[in-house]
């Protein structure tokens, strides 16, 4: 069990894991998630830590298949300027090495934007804590567990 298991767990949130044998080749834990789970990239969300205006660690909950926009999770932030947040910095805050980021069970509960296509689906799959290990469940339970809310977060 991972601290991102364990949060949905105690929570009681309908959720479901899938677990899959990480390839430690693959150019992007995303996209090989999908792929091995055979579900769409569009369904499957990345953990992004930028820091905004220099100061603050903010969560970014996306689509693998999509570019994070600095100006629209500033912006989502109440910010000016965000940046991707320092490797060591990350792993810090959050308790997960990059790769295996989960927006659930961070050591550090952070600020968390999810982009707005994370409504059109049922559920969506997330990080569980681990490279190979995600958890599957709907995009409202994630914004409760996490406290964040939804926002437009793709680059065009």
């Amino acid at each position: 069990m991972t601290p991102g298991i364990n949060t949905a767990k105690r929570a009681k949130v309908s959720h479901q894991i899938h677990e899959y044998q990480h390839d430690p080749n693959s150019e992007s834990y995303g996209e090989e998630a999908a792929e091995k789970m055979g579900v769409p990239a569009e369904q499957v969300f990345k953990t992004l830590v930028v820091t905004v205006d220099g100061k603050e660690l903010v969560v970014a909950v996306l689509p693998v298949s999509a570019m994070l926009s600095m100006k629209l999770v500033a912006k989502a932030a109440s910010g000016k300027k965000a940046a991707m947040a320092d490797k060591k910095e990350v792993q810090k805050a959050t308790g997960y090495v990059l790769g295996g980021v989960s927006p659930l069970g961070q050591k550090k509960r952070l600020r968390t934007v999810i982009d707005e296509s994370a409504q059109s689906f049922p559920t969506i799959y997330v990080s569980a804590g681990r490279r190979g290990l995600e958890i599957e469940l709907a995009p409202d339970d994630l914004l409760s567990l996490t406290g964040g809310h939804y926002a437009p977060l793709q680059q065009e």
